[in-house]
């Protein structure tokens, strides 16, 4: 068990380390977050935006620069989560295969990755909350934490995916950008006007943007809509797991015929039974001169 943890404890400081070392992403951390959320709320109109709620059915009126700090929210922390994980097994993918060819347990290696993503996830869900509480007061802050919280997980998850399997960070980079900018958008109703269409029940942080709606501006707890978010979280989790087990497979080739015990005596072996006793010395035949 002490080994287990010892292990355990070791992959996962040095994941932190690698996370710290990116500097792009802390700085994402520390400017992007309050610049894209306090933005949002100064820039957009406060004027109402009447539509009705998929999670609890009710008809709320919210001011529009709250509602877009919301969704503004979950794109800025899906963004930077999806891209720390991302850089994290994108860069490390050749050490962790080493790793896993030394001997070094894989499950050992998948929970430190996971522990480090629920830490990363925890800061920066409440780190936005946060600064979304010195505009205004949202009815649910811990509710709207927790649904921060489950999309930041599902978009960490899916930067592992893309991490293991894209050869360039730039197409990581891309990819990550796309899917959440269209994950977002398409469920503003100050954006889209398609947001209660049935088609974005399929998008992927729809139910972290039910809850965290929900924990805005309603006293209605919504625990369907979590639990979609933790199967969505659940499915990329899995396909994270599977992208990771074949970046590090061992991919020596495997000899095409396994070597095989000899079954023949070499000629100048001892009989069997004589090994250590005194052999006398071979007299080679007499021959009769030649004329």
């Amino acid at each position: 068990m002490r080994r287990h943890l010892s292990l355990f404890t070791t992959a996962t400081r040095y994941d932190l380390i690698e996370h710290g070392r990116n500097r792009f992403a802390m700085l994402l951390v520390v400017f992007f977050i309050p610049t894209w959320v306090s933005l949002a709320y100064l820039t957009i109109t406060d004027r109402a935006t009447p539509f009705q709620l998929a999670a609890t059915g009710e008809r709320l009126a919210p001011a529009g620069n709250q509602l877009t700090q919301i969704t503004g929210a979950l794109n800025a922390v899906t963004l930077v989560t999806g891209f720390m994980m991302f850089a994290a097994t994108f860069t490390g993918g050749r050490f962790d295969r080493r790793l896993a060819m030394a001997g070094y347990p894989r499950t050992q290696l998948v929970l430190a990755k996971a522990a480090s993503l629920v830490l990363a996830s925890a800061l920066l869900a409440a780190y936005a909350t946060a600064v979304m509480c010195i505009a205004w007061t949202p009815k649910q802050p811990h509710l709207l934490a927790a649904a921060l919280f489950c999309a930041a997980l599902t978009y960490g998850a899916i930067g592992v995916v893309l991490g293991s399997l894209l050869r360039r960070e730039v197409e990581g980079m891309f990819a990550l950008v796309m899917i959440s900018v269209i994950d977002v958008a398409l469920q503003n109703p100050m954006v889209s006007a398609g947001a209660d269409n049935p088609l974005t029940q399929l998008l992927p942080t729809f139910g972290s943007v039910q809850a965290a709606t929900a924990a805005g501006f309603s006293t209605t707890s919504v625990p369907a809509y979590f639990t979609l978010q933790l199967l969505w979280l659940a499915a990329t989790a899995l396909l994270s797991l599977s992208a990771f087990h074949h970046r590090t497979r061992n991919a020596l080739p495997r000899p095409a015929h396994p070597p095989t015990a000899l079954t023949t005596t070499p000629r100048d072996a001892a009989p069997l039974g004589t090994q250590g006793r005194h052999q006398p010395p071979t007299r080679m035949p007499h021959r009769a001169p030649r004329n």
